[in-house]
């Protein structure tokens, strides 16, 4: 093997080394509430994102459907919402929503025009509107922790790093932090904190996944897909979506129990019909 081969293979081992919730496996132990399921429908649209109330529901956004489950997937409510509605976050009884309705993607940044709308979590009724023109490549994403919200988004070709904005709980802008991720297809799709660090779902053949510390400094990134929704639980597990594309381009979308493992990051656990 070239030298420069084994340096690559030592330096990807050092940086799984690095990251505490990549490097202890959470195999066999329970979910808790949440689980294995398949959202109850079929939609237009490919799904965007997921987040947990924590106790008794799931919200998925399908583009253009808000659609809110219980732990089952059956659905107590689902409206129709603007085009294009990315990944989803919940906090303190209402459901946050990155929402970008101009183009992604474009490096002049004068294109994207990106919000985040804000919903009540019992019954879907819209509450707020954010404008966050901070994030020029088009809002896609987003999380909440700590008093803080993280959006993310699209990335234009040819740009090596991803950037995170961040905002307080009356949405005015605090700081761009600069991931040091390398390029990623169209920047990133999903983000939750969880465990200490954040975590970030990006598309790509192979789709990847990527974690950064709470200051945003890269500490892991490996090949899973989770560029549909990722979910911390209690336990230490994840909830990831996937997505299924049916015939007349319709869709519809599972989760699945993952649990962390030290060379892939996450695996999806054994015994969930995929």
């Amino acid at each position: 093997m070239p030298r420069s081969c084994i340096a690559v293979q030592v330096f990807v081992l050092a940086l799984l080394a690095s990251a505490p919730a990549m490097a202890q496996p959470t195999t066999g132990r329970p979910t808790g509430l949440f689980h294995h399921v398949q959202c109850e429908g079929i939609y237009p649209k490919h799904l965007q994102g997921i987040c947990t109330d924590e106790k008794e529901s799931i919200f998925w956004c399908f583009t253009d459907v808000l659609v809110k489950t219980n732990r089952d997937g059956r659905v107590i409510k689902k409206i129709p919402v603007a085009f294009h509605h990315g990944d989803l976050c919940y906090h303190d009884g209402k459901v946050y929503v990155a929402v970008n309705l101009g183009k992604f993607n474009e490096l002049s940044g004068k294109t994207a025009n990106s919000w985040v709308y804000v919903y009540d979590a019992a019954n879907l009724s819209e509450l707020a509107r954010h404008k966050v023109p901070e994030v020029v490549f088009g809002a896609g994403g987003m999380g909440y922790h700590d008093g803080r919200f993280i959006v993310i988004g699209g990335l234009p070709p040819g740009v090596e790093e991803n950037y995170a904005y961040e905002y307080d709980d009356n949405f005015s802008f605090i700081k761009r932090h600069v991931i040091n991720s390398g390029y990623t297809l169209m920047g990133i799709q999903t983000a939750k904190h969880s465990g200490g660090c954040w975590w970030f779902g990006c598309y790509g053949k192979p789709a990847v996944l990527f974690k950064t510390d709470e200051s945003f400094k890269l500490v892991g990134k490996v090949n899973f897909d989770c560029a549909l929704g990722i979910v911390g639980l209690a336990d230490g597990s994840f909830l990831v979506a996937r997505g299924e594309s049916l015939v007349g381009k319709k869709y519809t979308a599972s989760l699945f129990v993952a649990d962390v493992d030290a060379e892939k990051g996450l695996v999806i656990r054994e015994g969930q019909q995929q």
